[in-house]
C-alpha cells in the first residue's frame, strides 16, 4: 500500500473510538511532573547547567603535556598538532601564493602595500603589508591578527591607521586599541607587518540579498549602514558555523590555515628575516595568536592579549560571551586552550590578561578556584602547562 492510499483509508475510517479516547484522557488529565526544586543560578545554560558541568568536567585532556604520557617535547608537539588539525577539520592541499600587489603607497615613514594571495585553492585573501623605509637588510616581521569586537564590516583595517578612517573605525581604534592601531605602531618601530582579513570579516564578509542595495564599497556606508550590516553578519555566525560543519570543517580551521599560510607568504618577501617572525593579537586576535604560535614553529615570539583561560570554568557564565569561532567540536576531548600554546615552548610567549575582562572567568586565568576533577588550582594550570614544558624540554 502506498502513502496516498493509506492516507485516504485513514481519512474515511470511523473516528468514534479515537475521539472517545481523547476525551477520556482529557478528563483524567496527564500525570503531574516529577517534583524538582528550581534555584536561580545565573548560568548560560539555565536549568541544564548541572548536566553541562558534569559533561565538561569529564574532560581530562589526555594529550596535555601535564599527563606525562609524552617522552619528549617533540613527541608532544607532533601528537598535539595532529589532534588540533584533525579537530579543526581543514587541511587542504597547499597552493602557490600567486601574490599580486594591487596598490602601493609611499607614506613617508613606511610603504603600505595591498596584496592578494592564495592560502589554498579555496580562498584568495586580501592583506596589507607595511614595510619600514630605509631598511639595511632583512627586518623582523609581525603577523598582526585582528580582533572580532562585533565588527564584521572591517577586518585588517582594525589594526591600521589610514589617517582618514571610516567613522566606525575611528571609534573602534579608540575603544579597542587606545587610539594606536598596532600595525601602524609596529611598522614605525622597524617591523615589517602583515595583516589579513579573517574569514567572515572585512572583504570576506557576508552580504545578504536584502542588503545588496548598500553596495560593496564600505567607504560609502554611513554609521547607521555599518551598524545594520554588522548586526546582519552577527546574526549569521551560527549559519556559517553550521554550514562548515556540513562540510566537515570548522570556522577556526579556516582561520588558522589562512594565518599559517600568511607566514608562508611573509617569509617569501625579500624584506623579511625568516628567523625573526612574531605574532600578536587582542581578543579574537589573541585566540588566533595562541593557535598560530602553538601550531607553527616559524613564530619566534608571540603575544596573546585578552584571550587566555582554561575552559572548564567558562561553562557556567562565559559561553554566550563568545563567538561561534571559538567553539571547535571534539577539541577539548584532548586538549585545553593553554595546552595548545604550550606546544611552542620553550620559545618566548607573553600573555596579557586583565581581571576586569568580562569575557573570561577570573578563576580561569588568575590563580583562584578549583578544578572539578581535583584540588589543583584551575587558574594555575595554564602556567603549569608551559612551565612544565620548559623544565622538561630543557632536559631532553
Amino acid at each position: 500500500m502506498d502513502r496516498r492510499t493509506a492516507l485516504g483509508l485513514m481519512s474515511s475510517a470511523p473516528l468514534t473510538g479515537i475521539v472517545s479516547g481523547i476525551s477520556a484522557a482529557q478528563q483524567m488529565g496527564a500525570p503531574p511532573d516529577q517534583p524538582r526544586e528550581l534555584i536561580p543560578d545565573g548560568a548560560d545554560m539555565g536549568s541544564l547547567f548541572p548536566d553541562m558541568e558534569r559533561l565538561v568536567g569529564r574532560n581530562q585532556y589526555p594529550y596535555s603535556f601535564l599527563t606525562n604520557r609524552f617522552r619528549s617535547a617533540e613527541e608532544y608537539r607532533k601528537a598535539g598538532r595532529e589532534v588540533v588539525l584533525d579537530a579543526l577539520g581543514y587541511q587542504p592541499p597547499r597552493a602557490p601564493a600567486a601574490a599580486q600587489v594591487v596598490d602601493r603607497q609611499d607614506l613617508g615613514e613606511f610603504i603600505r602595500e595591498k596584496v592578494l594571495f592564495s592560502t589554498s585553492a579555496d580562498f584568495r585573501v586580501p592583506a596589507y603589508v607595511h614595510i619600514p623605509k630605509g631598511l639595511k637588510g632583512r627586518a623582523p616581521a609581525i603577523v598582526d591578527l585582528h580582533s572580532h569586537g562585533g565588527m564584521f564590516l572591517f577586518g585588517k583595517e582594525k589594526v591600521i591607521d589610514f589617517g582618514g578612517n571610516h567613522p566606525v573605525m575611528t571609534e573602534y581604534h579608540q575603544v579597542n586599541y587606545g587610539g594606536r592601531p598596532t600595525a601602524t605602531a609596529l611598522v614605525r618601530r622597524g617591523y615589517v607587518v602583515i595583516t589579513i582579513d579573517a574569514f567572515m570579516f572585512g572583504e570576506r564578509r557576508l552580504v545578504m540579498d536584502a542588503d545588496l542595495k548598500y553596495g560593496w564599497d564600505r567607504s560609502h556606508y554611513s554609521v547607521d549602514d555599518a551598524k545594520h550590516l554588522n548586526e546582519v553578519c552577527a546574526s549569521k555566525e551560527s549559519t556559517l558555523a553550521q554550514s562548515l560543519m556540513l562540510a566537515g570543517m570548522t570556522w577556526e580551521g579556516i582561520v588558522l590555515w589562512d594565518d599559517m599560510r600568511t607566514v608562508d607568504y611573509l617569509i617569501s618577501r625579500p624584506e623579511v628575516d625568516p628567523n625573526r617572525i612574531g605574532c600578536v593579537g587582542i581578543s579574537f586576535g589573541g585566540y588566533r595568536s595562541f593557535f598560530l604560535a602553538g601550531m607553527d614553529d616559524r613564530i619566534s615570539a608571540a603575544c596573546v592579549v585578552g584571550f587566555m583561560s582554561t575552559v572548564k570554568p567558562m561553562a557556567r557564565r562565559h559561553i554566550d560571551t563568545h563567538s561561534w569561532v571559538h567553539f571547535v567540536p571534539t577539541l577539548h576531548r584532548y586538549l585545553d586552550w593553554p595546552d595548545i600554546v604550550a606546544m611552542r615552548a620553550p620559545k618566548p610567549l607573553l600573555v596579557l590578561q586583565c581581571r576586569r575582562d568580562g569575557l573570561f572567568p577570573l578563576q580561569g586565568h588568575a590563580g583562584i578556584g578549583r578544578e572539578d576533577s581535583g584540588d589543583r588550582c584551575q587558574g594555575r594550570r595554564e602556567r603549569s602547562v608551559y612551565r612544565s614544558f620548559l623544565r622538561r624540554a630543557a632536559s631532553v
